[in-house]
C-alpha cells in the first residue's frame, strides 16, 4: 500500500544525506554559528533579496511558531489567524502555553484570512470602549500555503501587509509548506515578496526535502532583538546547529529547494486529475501537493488496499473528504498505481 498521509513521511532527500555524512566528523562550534549556518543564511538572504535580513534556523514548525509569537506579543496580547490555521487547530494549545491567546477569524476560501477581515477584527477591538478588558490583536499569523493548500495572491498579501503595517502590529507567515506554495501553477509570490511584505516568516524543511529543520527570515529588526534568548529558553537551540546549516545550505545551493517542490506539485496534479478522471468531486481546488478528494465510504475502503490517504472531514453519512498529499520525493509508480486502482472503482460503478 502507498501512503499519502503526509510530505514528511520519508527520511531526507539523498544529497543533503550525503552531505550531512561527509560533515560527520568536522569538529565545528555549536548553537548555529559554525560556518556551514552561516553559510545557509547567506544562501537564504540571496534568495530572499534581503541582505540585512537576520535568519535563525530551528528543528520543527511547531517550535517555530511558538518562539516567534512569544517573541513578537506582549503578555496583554494575542495572534489573530484563520480559524483553520495551524496554531488554532493542530499544535496542541502551544500558542496559548506561552501566555498568549489565538484569536481566531472565519477563514475565506480556502482558509485563507482578507485583509477586510484583519482591518474589521482590529478596527473592533480598538474601537470597544472595554478593549482593556479583553485580549489586544498584536500580530497576524497566516499560513502559504493555508490548511487547505490554498495560496495567497501577490494583491491579497500586499493589502494585508498594509493593514498591518497601519495598525503597527507584524504580520508573521507560516511556510512550513512554502516550497509547493512557491512552485506551484500559478503561484505569484517569491521569497523577495515574502520579505518585503511580512516582518518575519519561515522556510520549511522538515516537509520540503530535510530531515528537520525550518529558517527563519526576519526583517523587522525589532523582532530580532534578543532572538537567540527566546530559542534557547523555548529548547529550540540545537547544540549540533550545524546539523541544520549543513541541510539548508544544501536546500539553497543550487535551487534544490525549488526542485522538490515542483516535483511534489506536479506529482499532486496527476492524483487531483486521477480521482476528477474517476468522477470522484473535489472539496476544493489546491494548486499545491495537498488534494481532498471525496469519496464514498465504501470507495475508499478498497482504495486504501492500494493508496491511503488522511481522513480530513466527513462530509454526510456516506462520504468522507480525503487528503492525498505528495511529497518531495513521491514515486511516479506510486502515483500510476493510484491512478489503476481509480480507473478500476471507475469500471466497477459502471
Amino acid at each position: 500500500m502507498d501512503l499519502f498521509y503526509s510530505d514528511y513521511l520519508e527520511g531526507c532527500h539523498p544529497r543533503i544525506l550525503a552531505a550531512l555524512t561527509q560533515t560527520n566528523l568536522e569538529q565545528t562550534p555549536g548553537y548555529g554559528v559554525d560556518a556551514h549556518c552561516e553559510r545557509a543564511r547567506a544562501l537564504i538572504r540571496e534568495a530572499c533579496r534581503a541582505p540585512e535580513a537576520a535568519v535563525h534556523l530551528l528543528v520543527g514548525g511547531t517550535q517555530t511558531n511558538q518562539t516567534v509569537i512569544a517573541a513578537a506579543l506582549r503578555p496583554h496580547q494575542g495572534v489573530l489567524c484563520a480559524d483553520s490555521g495551524h496554531i488554532n487547530v493542530h499544535e496542541s494549545g502551544a500558542i496559548e502555553a506561552t501566555g498568549h491567546k489565538v484569536l481566531p477569524l472565519p477563514g475565506a476560501a480556502g482558509g485563507k484570512l482578507t485583509a477586510e477581515q484583519v482591518e474589521g477584527a482590529l478596527r473592533a477591538h480598538f474601537d470597544d470602549e472595554n478593549a482593556e478588558h479583553t485580549v489586544q490583536p498584536g500580530m497576524v499569523y497566516l499560513s502559504h500555503p493555508t490548511e487547505y493548500g490554498a495560496l495567497y495572491t501577490k494583491a491579497e498579501l500586499s493589502a494585508i501587509s498594509g493593514v498591518c503595517r497601519r495598525w503597527q502590529i507584524p504580520l508573521f507567515l507560516d511556510g512550513a509548506r512554502l516550497g509547493y506554495g512557491l512552485t506551484a501553477q500559478g503561484a505569484e509570490l517569491t521569497l523577495p515578496d515574502l520579505a518585503a511584505l511580512t516582518d518575519v516568516f519561515y522556510i520549511g524543511g522538515t516537509k520540503v526535502g530535510a530531515l528537520f529543520g525550518e529558517a527563519v527570515v526576519i526583517t523587522n529588526p525589532a523582532l530580532n532583538r534578543d532572538f537567540r534568548y527566546l530559542i534557547k529558553q523555548r529548547g529550540g537551540m540545537l547544540a549540533k546547529g550545524r546539523l541544520l546549516g549543513v541541510q539548508f545550505e544544501t536546500l539553497f545551493e543550487d535551487g534544490l529547494y525549488f526542485e522538490l517542490g515542483r516535483h511534489a506539485n506536479e506529482m499532486a496534479y496527476r492524483v487531483r486529475d486521477a480521482f476528477v478522471r474517476a468522477g470522484y468531486p473535489l472539496l476544493l481546488e489546491s494548486p499545491t501537493n495537498q488534494q481532498f478528494p471525496i469519496l464514498p465510504d465504501g470507495d475508499y475502503e478498497r482504495l486504501k488496499q492500494t493508496a491511503a490517504g488522511e481522513l480530513w472531514q466527513r462530509i454526510d453519512a456516506g462520504h468522507c473528504a480525503w487528503r492525498f498529499c505528495t511529497s518531495w520525493c513521491t514515486d511516479p509508480a506510486a502515483v500510476e498505481r493510484l491512478e489503476h486502482a481509480l480507473a478500476g472503482l471507475q469500471t466497477e460503478r459502471r
